[in-house]
């Protein structure tokens, strides 16, 4: 078979499974979930299994304490986060008065330097403006409530994803001795080193980003909480989840909760340990948390993880969102493996191939 025609052949499949991914995606859920949990469970697996207990005892054992490590930190953090939330119903018009008082002087000041034809054009935008952000997020409301079967997919996520990853978990290395038998026998070697690679890729950065998350979800939780901040448990267990987009966790932390501060407290020193908690967060994450957890050789730049992330969700959905970085991790260790190849054919070096 030529060149050509193994390239056609690999693109053609390459065409039909994502035709297939893009189909199915309002069912693949769970799956993709069950498989990002075995993923990254199984390493797990092969530690309890060296201590002779057969593959099924040795899954269904880490399965399970993972389970239930879950269920206790979501019994664990609920009651505060409704506290908190039940909190935040109650002190909104007074939050919403406090901003109104603070900006309404600002704004006065500002149009009273403008000119009546500045101020039309501005009340204009505005107008417009605040109907297109009106009209999307129904529109986002509108596809979260009809389109998804909300209900049934937290189901199928209770219930199938658990299955889903034992059954991974309990066959993974029977799936990839299987999947490694398909290989074609003359790029087998070749396919293998850059699927370690892309194992290595993902591992350091999912299972480092996810513990960063932790850290630093604990941390502003705990800070912001101690500080006196209200709802700082909530904002800071949502910036630690948000860390996994790089700079997206700290820059809605840091902005949702010093606004909260201004709002909150008189005492200018006050706002100040708000803010500082932020900058040592920021700090200790990149250059203490990063490079220890994830490493700086993982090869997925933060601009391209944000890519990839925004681009998979607006693509696939949520379903998307779970396979962009591993789809970016595949990508960016065939471009280096393609650059390579290139830096060393005769179109880079302007000779021709012995």
């Amino acid at each position: 078979m030529t060149a050509a025609k193994q390239i056609r052949f690999w693109l053609i499949g390459l065409g039909l499974f994502v035709l297939a991914l893009w189909l199915l995606s309002g069912m693949l859920l769970p799956f993709v979930m069950g498989l990002a949990v075995a993923y990254l469970l199984d390493p797990v697996v092969d530690r309890v299994e060296r201590w002779r207990l057969p593959r099924w005892l040795a899954t269904t054992l880490v399965l399970l304490s993972f389970v239930l490590v879950l269920v206790l930190m979501v019994l664990l953090l609920l009651p505060l986060v409704q506290s908190q939330v039940s909190h935040l119903i109650e002190v909104l018009p007074n939050y919403a008065n406090a901003a109104r008082d603070r900006l309404l002087p600002m704004l006065d000041r500002l149009i009273h330097r403008l000119s009546p034809e500045d101020v039309e054009r501005l009340r204009g935008a505005a107008g417009n403006y605040a109907g297109d952000v009106v009209g999307w997020i129904g529109r986002v409301l509108k596809h979260i409530l009809s389109g998804g079967l909300a209900l049934f997919d937290v189901l199928s996520v209770m219930f199938i994803t658990p299955i889903v990853a034992f059954y991974l978990m309990r066959d993974w290395d029977i799936l990839v001795a299987k999947v490694n038998s398909w290989l074609p026998l003359h790029h087998a070697a070749t396919i293998r080193e850059q699927a370690r690679e892309v194992d290595e890729t993902l591992a350091g950065f999912v299972r480092g980003q996810a513990l960063v998350c932790l850290v630093l979800g604990v941390f502003y939780a705990v800070a912001l909480s101690l500080a006196g901040l209200d709802f700082g448990l909530v904002i800071g267990l949502m910036a630690g989840l948000l860390s996994f987009i790089p700079y997206v966790g700290s820059l809605f932390g840091f902005v949702s909760s010093t606004g909260l501060a201004l709002l909150q407290f008189d005492d200018p020193w006050r706002v100040a340990i708000v803010v500082a908690i932020f900058l040592f967060g920021q700090a200790v994450e990149g250059n203490v948390l990063t490079p220890k957890l994830v490493g700086e050789k993982v090869g997925l730049h933060a601009v391209w993880v944000i890519f990839a992330l925004l681009a998979g969700g607006s693509l696939f959905g949520f379903v998307g969102v779970l396979l962009a970085v591993p789809v970016a991790a595949v990508i960016g260790v065939l471009t280096r493996f393609a650059l390579g190849r290139y830096l060393e054919s005769p179109y880079y070096r302007g000779t021709p191939s012995s």
